[in-house]
């Protein structure tokens, strides 16, 4: 074959290209057209009636297969209580501390180890009475 004959042949190839291009788009256009003549009012209604049936149907059946929806509850509530606690722990602290700077203000009873200094032993109260509230056990001194 000749060098002429190849370029013709692939112009050939060429033009043939473009005119099925040409009528793929011509082809698209009229499916786009006949797609929106299709979608009157009534259709475009009752085509969302029937997805909006089909995808409650569904929905529920997917959250129980997936518990996302239900961990993420767990986890909300008990944060709720985590936070109720930790309240609670404070105000058990706080009732501590008042019953350690009590029980430090009162005459120390006698004990054979070296006595501490009146702020040393509030500091000491103070740490104790922490360090319950921390645990969660709080046993408030009597003075």
């Amino acid at each position: 074959m000749r060098f002429e004959q190849l370029i013709q042949k692939v112009d050939q190839a060429e033009d043939a290209l473009e005119a099925s291009e040409r009528s793929a788009v011509a082809d698209l256009r009229k499916v786009r057209t006949s797609w929106r003549e299709l979608w009157t009012p009534g259709r475009i209604v009752i085509a969302g009636l029937a997805a909006g049936f089909v995808v409650g149907r569904a929905e529920p059946l997917r959250t129980l297969g997936k518990s996302g929806g239900l961990m993420q509850l767990v986890t909300m509530i008990s944060g709720l209580f985590a936070g109720g606690s930790a309240q609670v722990a404070a105000e058990g602290a706080e009732q501590a501390a008042a019953s350690a700077e009590q029980a430090a203000a009162a005459p120390a009873p006698v004990v054979a180890a070296p006595p501490l200094a009146d702020e040393d032993a509030l500091t000491l109260a103070r740490a104790e009475a922490t360090v319950q509230a921390a645990r969660g056990v709080v046993h408030p001194v009597e003075p």
